[in-house]
C-alpha cells in the first residue's frame, strides 16, 4: 500500500494512453496539487508534456497541434468549464480523466458539448487526495467541525476523498469507527453507502484477511497536534510550515532569491528521504557530512586540466549541480531551524511540554510553566500551547490554577482570540469529549509504561510522548481493540489479525503520527498501515481548526452528552 505510487501510476497511464506527440496537461486547482506532490515538472517534461495549464485560467492560446490530457475533479464548476472548453476547443484532441466518480448526466452534457468530436477518451482515475509520504495522505481541509457534526459539503468531500483512496489502493474494507464520535459513525456510514452504490468499482479480489478502514476523531487526542516536534519533516512543518511539499523561507534573514521557496520531497531529494525521520541532533551531523562530501567533490571538480577532465566534468555536471542545490537548500533549512530553536527557548518549552503530558507532577509542571510565561524569549504561541496542554492534563486536578495562567497570558499581551482557545480545547478534547483514557489516569499499566519510558535517559527527554494512535493500532494488530469502543459497521467481524489497515483521522493528523505509522510498518512484518486525515496539522493549523469549531453556537456542541 503506497499512496504516492498509486497516484503516480494513474498519471503515467493518462500520459501513455494518449500516445506519442506533444501534449498539454490541463488541471484544476486541486489536481495541480495532487500531480505536483508526486511528479517533478522535469519528469513530466520527459513524457512529452510541454505545457501545464489551469482549466479556470482565462486567455489560454489555441494550439491545435497539441493533445490535451485533462485531469480534473468532477465538480459542477469543472464540468461546466470543460463543456465550455469543448464547444470552442483549443487543442486537437482531448483525453479526459476525472479524479473521482462522475454522474452519467454530466458525461451526457459533455458529449453534447463536443460538437467538434475532439474527445478521444473519458475515464475515472481515483486520485482525489494529496499523497504526502508513501504511507500518508491528506485532503487539505481545515474546518471540518460544526460542533459535534459535519458541515454537509465537508462530509461529502471527505467521503469522496477517502473512497478514492480505497479505490486507488484496490481495497474493499471492513469498517471500524470510534464509537464516542458521531462524526466518525457518519463518515463510516457514508463510505459504506459509496461501497454499496459503486459495488462494481469495489469488486476487487478479496484477500484471505479483509482490509480494515479505521475512522478516528481528533478530539480523542488533542494533545499530539499541540506538541513541538524534533524529527526533520515534523520540525520543518512546526516551525516553517510545509504546504504541499513547499517551504516558504522568504522571512529568513539574508536569504538569497533562489532559496526563498524550497521543495522538500522524498521522491526527488535523496538526503530528505534518508533524513526526514531523523531527530534534530542527527540531522545536524548528517548536514555536516553532506557539506564535507560536497566540498571534497567540488575541489576535485576544480582540477580540469585536460580534455578528459573536461569531458568527465561535463558528464557529471548535472549531478554536481543537483548536489550543490541539495546542500544549499538543507543547510539553509537546518540553519533556520537552529536559529529559531535558540532564539525562542524551544528546548526548555519542549522539555516542559513532555513532562507535562507524560508525568504526573502537577506542582513542578505548574512552576515551570509560570517561569516560561514570564520569559521574553518564549513566543506567545508557545506560551498559549503550554497553558492549553496544562488545561487538558490537569482539567480535574484539585489545585488546578488555569484561571491564574490565563490571567498571566493576558498580562503577557496574548490576544483575547488566542486566550479563548484554552476553554475551547477543553470543550473540544476535554474529559467529557473523549472516549479514551488519554493520560493513563485510570489505567495503572499505561501510566507505568509512560513513566518508565520517561526514565530511559536524557536523549529521550524531548520525545517521551507517544500518540494515542500508537496504542490503538497496537491493540488492533494484536486483535485486542475493544469492540465497544471501536465497533464494526454492520455485522461483519474480523477474527484474524489484520494485514492492511487504512486509518483516517477526522480533524487532521500529524507528522508525529505519520512517524509512528512508519515505525510500525518497519517493525511489524506482514502488516501494512496507511494513515490519512482531513489535514496534516502543525500547532498553528490546529488552532485554526479549533477556532472554527468554536464558532458554532454552544447549544450545537457538547452539552454534557458525549459526541
Amino acid at each position: 500500500m503506497n499512496v504516492i505510487l498509486a497516484i503516480k501510476q494513474y498519471i503515467s497511464k493518462m500520459i501513455e494512453d494518449s500516445g506519442p506527440g506533444m501534449k498539454v496537461l490541463l488541471m484544476d486547482k486541486d489536481t495541480t496539487s495532487i500531480v505536483s506532490m508526486v511528479y517533478a515538472q522535469s519528469e513530466i517534461l520527459q513524457k512529452e508534456v510541454f505545457l501545464f495549464e489551469r482549466i479556470d485560467s482565462a486567455g489560454r492560446e489555441t494550439m491545435k497541434h497539441l493533445k490535451c490530457i485533462c485531469f480534473i475533479r468532477p465538480t459542477k464548476e469543472n464540468v461546466d468549464l470543460l463543456a465550455q472548453e469543448l464547444r470552442i476547443s483549443k487543442y486537437g484532441q482531448y483525453y479526459i480523466y476525472f479524479s473521482n466518480v462522475i454522474s452519467k448526466q454530466d458525461v451526457k452534457s459533455l458529449a453534447e458539448a463536443d460538437d467538434q468530436e475532439v474527445v478521444r477518451e473519458v475515464q475515472e482515475f481515483f486520485g482525489d487526495y494529496i499523497a504526502v509520504n508513501p504511507h500518508l495522505f491528506t485532503l487539505n481541509i481545515i474546518g471540518c467541525y460544526r460542533g459535534i457534526d459535519w458541515p454537509p459539503s465537508v462530509l461529502k468531500r471527505t467521503s469522496l476523498g477517502l473512497s478514492s483512496v480505497l479505490l486507488s489502493l484496490k481495497k474493499c474494507p471492513m469498517i471500524r469507527y470510534q464509537n464516542s464520535s458521531e462524526m466518525a459513525q457518519k463518515l463510516a456510514d457514508s463510505i459504506q453507502q459509496s461501497i454499496n452504490k459503486e459495488a462494481g468499482l469495489f469488486d476487487f479480489r478479496q484477500p484471505d484477511v479483509a482490509p480494515i478502514l479505521l475512522i478516528l476523531d481528533r478530539s480523542d487526542d488533542a494533545v499530539t497536534p499541540m506538541l513541538n516536534q524534533w524529527t526533520y519533516q515534523a520540525m520543518v512543518h512546526e516551525l516553517l510550515e510545509i504546504n504541499n511539499n513547499r517551504v516558504n523561507l522568504s522571512q529568513v534573514p539574508g536569504i538569497s532569491k533562489d532559496l526563498q521557496e524550497v521543495v522538500l520531497s522524498a521522491e526527488h531529494d535523496e538526503f530528505y528521504a534518508n533524513n526526514m525521520y531523523m531527530n534534530f541532533g542527527e540531522i545536524c551531523n548528517n548536514i555536516k557530512e553532506l557539506m564535507d562530501e560536497f566540498q571534497t567533490k567540488s575541489k576535485s571538480r576544480a582540477k580540469v586540466e585536460s580534455i578528459a577532465d573536461m569531458k568527465a566534468f561535463i558528464e557529471n555536471y548535472p549531478q554536481f549541480k543537483k548536489m550543490s542545490g541539495t546542500v544549499s537548500k538543507h543547510v539553509t533549512v537546518v540553519g533556520e531551524l537552529s536559529r529559531l530553536v535558540g532564539k525562542t527557548s524551544l528546548l526548555e518549552v519542549s522539555e516542559t511540554e513532555q513532562e507535562l503530558v507524560c508525568k504526573g507532577d502537577h506542582s513542578a509542571s505548574l512552576q515551570k510553566i509560570k517561569t516560561l510565561l514570564h520569559d521574553n524569549k518564549v513566543q506567545q504561541i508557545d506560551k498559549l500551547r503550554l497553558v492549553m496542554l496544562y488545561a487538558l492534563r490537569y482539567e480535574t486536578h484539585s489545585n488546578n490554577d488555569l484561571s491564574g495562567l490565563i490571567d498571566t497570558l493576558r498580562k503577557q499581551g496574548v490576544s483575547d482570540k488566542y486566550r479563548a482557545c484554552v476553554n475551547t480545547i477543553l470543550d473540544f478534547g476535554g474529559k467529557r469529549s473523549r472516549g479514551s483514557d488519554l493520560f493513563g489516569s485510570t489505567d495503572p499499566v499505561a501510566f507505568t509504561k509512560r513513566f518508565l519510558k520517561g526514565l530511559k535517559g536524557v536523549e529521550n527527554v524531548y520525545t517521551q510522548h507517544q500518540p494515542l494512535l500508537q496504542s490503538v493500532l497496537d491493540q488492533l494488530i494484536k486483535g485486542k481493540l475493544r469492540e465497544a469502543a471501536y465497533p464494526y459497521l454492520g455485522k461483519n467481524l474480523l477474527r484474524d489479525r489484520p494485514q492492511d489497515i487504512i486509518v483516517f483521522m477526522i480533524g487532521g493528523t500529524t507528522f508525529e503520527e505519520a512517524y509512528c505509522v512508519h515505525q510500525m510498518n518497519k517493525s511489524t512484518p506482514g502488516v501494512r498501515i496507511v494513515l490519512g486525515g482531513t489535514a496534516v496539522h502543525n500547532f498553528k493549523s490546529f488552532l485554526e481548526e479549533i477556532q472554527l469549531y468554536a464558532q458554532t453556537p454552544r447549544s450545537n456542541r457538547s452539552d454534557g452528552m458525549r459526541r
